[in-house]
């Protein structure tokens, strides 16, 4: 029978999520991959045992995650069935829709009808009443805003969500979102999108938007799928992502590779892995509320939380940071 750490809460870092009354946890794990089917279900759990164990109490999901999509959400239902039920108050648990899940006109985008029926199904699989944060996963260029955001707040409403999320929207069509769902009543509490060295396009007006409106942000992707670690910094090996030929694997190129290498130098004059510094880097910004990390071993989740150590960068690491990015 698992039962938690009783010094969990000790070392781990909370923020506030906006102006909101919400913490969470500096560091999260998303599912994304390695919770499928199609993985050890033994390690998956360890990972999320092992994670809770150490503070981090937010766990995202969607539900495409897997392979094959759904799957994921059943892991963690089966664990949190078994093992984190009488935790279930301490827990944050999140899910998405807006990714292609079944087939037909209804299965994808958007609209009230599947929003509201993938929760649904979302709610089966992890055998819950409700999710304490459910995000529409991307925009939907045909579907009324007003329709999508109006069965955001029906869900809420309906008590199936605690909290509203935006996940890769524009800054744009973020105010317009948050603007919708103020007068509905029900605010938006947290946007996710994609973040990291080399991929910076949360900087270009939604970190403004975010601030003015008093959002929170949880990214994800943070090591760009492996490549900001020492994972690659000698060639591809074998039972990487790339070298499997996994799907969504990182694109290498020379140039990256040349640019980690150096960043890799800066992160051990710090005294971190290229992996923590690029953590500690995310972090480094006021908008962000934590940083989604994925993983397919309990060694990552530790050397990440390790990063927790040392989130300060002085003028002189950043700026070596930028010269090197934009060099």
């Amino acid at each position: 029978m698992y039962q938690a750490n009783e010094n969990r809460y000790l070392d781990m870092l909370y923020r506030r999520c906006g102006r909101s009354g919400l913490n969470l946890p500096v560091l999260s794990l998303g599912l994304w991959q390695n919770f499928g089917t199609n993985d050890s279900y033994t390690n998956a759990r360890q990972m999320v045992l092992n994670a809770f164990d150490m503070g981090i109490t937010y766990f995202d999901l969607a539900n495409n995650y897997g392979p094959p999509p759904g799957s994921a959400e059943k892991t963690f239902g089966r664990i949190l069935k078994e093992d984190l039920s009488c935790y279930r108050d301490e827990i944050i648990v999140s899910t998405k829709a807006g990714y292609t899940m079944w087939p037909g006109p209804y299965g994808d985008w958007g609209s009230r009808k599947y929003l509201v029926a993938s929760l649904e199904q979302s709610l089966k699989r992890m055998e819950l009443d409700y999710v304490d944060i459910f995000y529409h996963h991307r925009p939907d260029p045909d579907t009324p805003l007003e329709e999508t955001m109006g069965a955001l707040d029906s869900i809420v409403r309906a008590g199936k969500a605690l909290y509203i999320g935006l996940s890769n929207y524009r800054a744009e069509d973020t105010l317009r979102a948050i603007k919708i769902l103020n007068q509905l009543g029900t605010p938006c509490l947290i946007h996710q999108p994609r973040y990291n060295m080399f991929d910076r396009w949360i900087e270009d007006g939604l970190t403004e938007v975010l601030e003015q409106e008093g959002k929170g942000a949880a990214v994800f992707s943070p090591l760009e799928r492996g490549l900001l670690t020492n994972r690659y910094l000698d060639g591809i090996p074998s039972d990487s992502r790339v070298g499997r030929g996994v799907q969504f694997s990182p694109v290498i190129s020379e140039d990256k590779i040349i640019k980690v290498r150096k960043l890799n130098k800066i992160a051990a004059d710090r005294g971190q892995t290229m992996a923590q510094m690029a953590i500690s880097w995310v972090l480094r910004l006021p908008q962000v509320t934590s940083a989604i990390i994925g993983a397919s071993r309990i060694e990552q989740i530790m050397d990440g939380i390790k990063a927790l150590k040392h989130l300060s960068f002085n003028e002189d690491e950043l700026n070596e940071i930028e010269k090197i990015l934009k060099g």
